[in-house]
């Protein structure tokens, strides 16, 4: 099979968060057993960087619009292991300071933005290639299934072409003016609440989880969240509809980036087998942070995230007193909402000796940190699928999560008598119920051998990319069985 993907991020040209890290590792295993895999990404500034030399294959696509046409050229991006890149270079709407917005605001023609790519990847597949399946993901070229059922549905060249829609986050949708209907030429007949209309307003995400023809999302108890009120932002009934449709697989992880037994990024390597190194790393950590000396009975708990009430930080407020009160050694790297960020900063100025926070993102020190910590914590409110807890995992550093989405299906409690399990679990969304799970931890800490048994359980897990990859193709064969 062929299988295009259409996506507004992947790694390393463009990336903002998970979404990236998806788009760069799925289709280099979608290769690996046997299928053609295309990429399409917007030509932004930051690619522009990195690849300042402009391959032209296709000079110019005329894209229209209700009052004026735009004119598209498609780069060639070559090939990386196996899968081919194309870039969509449109100076007028990609060459920005950001992807997707100033600090101000979203940027106001970003339903023409991601209108335009989506429908660019359409023309430039017929020119190039028609491929058996269009993935899709996110809001950003959730349009593209749009586009395929109705402007282009009765194009012959597309007529046995399917279309997946991966949803990595329902809480964005990209919401826009009725008028962006017609000024995306679409017929007046699909504003409506069935197909794309959603309290007044044009929504990108729910027209693809209309007109797509398989749903997937990036574990399986988000795809049973995102069905209930509490999750669905509103698309549920919608999601509901879908549920024969819908697909829980779970995202893998990069091991060639993310493995303490090769990292380059840490002090030192260390195995299942052999986890000397891991103390290395912990002191290596302490200095990246400027912190003199831990004792090794002190637990250092981590934490890398984008600091925001979508990732917990809210209960983190409501128990950070009483956390400081116990031994421990907390590390923080990562920016967000400035009253999170000032928590922290607050916290760091009151206990000095207890606290070190970096206000920044750093992929060095993400690694360090994962590697450096005996506890991470992601107290998320919700989180679809979640990576860091799968690093943790692997660097030998117990997770503390909130029981949603990825963090349920990834981590399992620790049970002692079997000695079974891979960290601390919560329910519920209150600070108790998140402190009792910290208490847990820190308890089993004091028990070396149980402690060793429980890195040891998590370091064996295996996320990597074959077993989701292999679940993608089953979707994709099967999606284009039905549309053949």
């Amino acid at each position: 099979m062929h299988i295009v993907f259409a996506a507004s991020e992947c790694a390393p040209y463009a990336k903002t968060g998970g979404l990236a890290d998806v788009v760069e590792a799925l289709p280099r295993e979608i290769v690996r057993l046997g299928h053609q895999v295309t990429v399409y990404l917007p030509y932004y500034r930051q690619v522009a960087a990195r690849l300042p030399e402009k391959k032209i294959v296709l000079r110019s696509i005329t894209i229209p619009f209700r009052y004026y046409n735009r004119f598209v050229a498609i780069l060639d991006g070559g090939k990386q292991d196996g899968v081919q890149f194309y870039f969509v270079d449109c100076p007028e709407l990609f060459d920005r300071e950001s992807f997707y917005s100033t600090p101000s605001g979203d940027y106001g023609d970003n339903w023409e933005r991601f209108g335009l790519f989506s429908r660019t990847v359409l023309e430039a597949s017929k020119q190039i290639a028609v491929p058996d399946v269009f993935h899709v993901h996110d809001w950003q070229t959730a349009i593209l299934p749009v586009y395929l059922r109705t402007v282009y549905s009765g194009d012959p060249a597309f007529s046995s072409t399917a279309a997946v829609l991966t949803i990595h986050n329902a809480g964005y949708q990209g919401l826009f003016p009725p008028a962006t209907t017609e000024n995306l030429l679409f017929p007046w007949e699909i504003f409506h609440m069935d197909r794309v209309e959603q309290y007044n307003n044009f929504n990108f995400l729910k027209g693809g989880i209309v007109y797509s023809d398989a749903l997937t999302t990036v574990s399986r108890k988000y795809a049973e969240e995102i069905q209930t009120p509490e999750f669905g932002n509103a698309l549920d009934p919608i999601l509901r509809r879908r549920a024969e449709d819908l697909h829980g697989i779970l995202n893998g992880v990069d091991y060639t980036k993310w493995n303490p037994a090769t990292d380059h990024n840490i002090a030192a390597h260390f195995t299942p087998e052999n986890l000397a190194g891991k103390a290395d790393c912990r002191r290596d950590l302490l200095h990246a942070f400027g912190v003199s000396h831990v004792g090794e009975a002190t637990p250092i708990l981590g934490i890398v995230s984008r600091l925001a009430t979508m990732k917990g930080f809210d209960l983190f407020a409501g128990i950070a007193d009483r956390l400081m009160k116990e031994d421990i050694t907390l590390i923080v790297l990562g920016t967000g909402e400035p009253y999170y960020e000032n928590l922290f900063r607050d916290l760091q100025s009151r206990f000095p000796d207890k606290v070190h926070v970096r206000i920044l993102f750093d992929e060095m020190l993400a690694h360090k940190v994962e590697a450096g910590s005996d506890i991470f914590l992601m107290p998320s409110r919700y989180e679809p699928c979640g990576l860091n807890q799968i690093y943790s995992l692997k660097y030998g550093t117990v997770p503390v999560v909130r029981a949603t989405g990825g963090l349920d299906d990834t981590i399992a409690e620790w049970e002692p008598v079997a000695e079974s399990g891979t960290g601390f679990k919560f329910h519920g969304y209150e600070p108790e119920n998140f402190l009792a799970a910290i208490h847990r931890a820190l308890t089993l800490f004091t028990d070396k051998a149980a402690w060793s048994k429980l890195m040891r359980n998590g370091m064996m897990k295996d996320f990597s990319w074959s077993g989701p990859a292999a679940e993608y193709v089953k979707v994709y064969t099967d999606v284009a069985r039905r549309r053949s």
